[in-house]
């Protein structure tokens, strides 16, 4: 068995509302920062597993995110594996 950290980024669809970013956004401009655009948020978790071997890793990374880590219905996730040593 190998060790791997994961790194998994969430964020919401772009077709789904994100009022918070818009806050964000908002509060930045009152900052004066009136270059920004567009904010989204979303969310960053790390985790390590043990596994086989990456394949494997990721086999499993991709069930989690799809069952509780992200909501496939509105969000979408990626993920970065890599073993550690």
């Amino acid at each position: 068995m190998t060790t791997f950290q994961a790194k998994i980024y969430v964020t919401l669809r772009p077709s789904v509302l994100d009022p918070a970013g818009t806050a964000v956004r908002s509060g930045l401009e009152h900052m004066g920062y009136d270059n920004v655009d567009q904010v989204r948020i979303g969310k960053y978790v790390e985790l390590s597993l043990s596994a086989e071997s990456e394949a494997a890793a990721a086999e499993q990374l991709d069930r989690m995110c799809d069952q509780l880590l992200a909501n496939p219905v509105i969000e979408n996730y990626r993920f970065e594996i890599s073993a550690t040593h």
